[in-house]
């Protein structure tokens, strides 16, 4: 009924059974089918790929597995060795872009932080200044009180010396019997 080594060769294989025989993952396998030309795409039965042998054949010659070992195949592989090649470079290119914008994000940070930390040395200074100032004020304000009490105890001893004066004054012999 079946040769065991030709019938499995021309039964359908998944992505996987192919993938697993060649070596490399499902991804690789799909990435080179959706390369493929529209004519050569395998044909799906519901969302998976059923490959034939042409459709094996197909794959396996733009990934370089040709079983002839031709210029052609080494041509094929190059190819692909040069699509594999450009895409490692555009996700070189776009990791450097990466690099770029995360480096320009740290040097805004730093520069913000150089300045959160020299408005709070200012601000600490302006505390102190403040503080210097409320000092100065409380001691001059102390001073200017302590000079206010005893103008207002001369004042006081004045008002009193000059009620006395009088009645020290009126207090001789002679203006005992004078009516003012």
């Amino acid at each position: 009924m079946l040769n065991s080594g030709r019938g499995l060769e021309s039964m359908s294989k998944t992505i996987r059974e192919l993938a697993d025989e060649l070596g490399v993952s499902k991804q690789r396998i799909q990435q080179i089918i959706a390369k493929l030309s529209p004519s050569k795409t395998p044909n799906k039965e519901g969302n998976r790929y059923v490959l034939n042998a042409q459709d094996v054949k197909n794959i396996k010659a733009l990934m370089g597995f040709e079983n002839n070992k031709s210029s052609t195949s080494e041509s094929t592989n190059r190819l692909v060795d040069y699509d594999v090649y450009l895409d490692v470079i555009d996700s070189i290119k776009e990791k450097d872009e990466q690099i770029k914008s995360l480096l320009e994000v740290q040097k805004q940070t730093q520069n913000l932080l150089d300045q959160q930390q020299r408005l709070a040395l200012q601000d600490k200074k302006l505390l102190e200044e403040y503080k210097t100032e409320i000092n100065d004020l409380k001691s001059s304000n102390m001073l200017t009180q302590n000079s206010e009490k005893d103008d207002s105890i001369q004042t006081a001893a004045s008002v009193k010396n000059i009620k006395e004066l009088p009645q020290k004054q009126n207090k001789k012999w002679w203006h005992f019997g004078r009516r003012i």
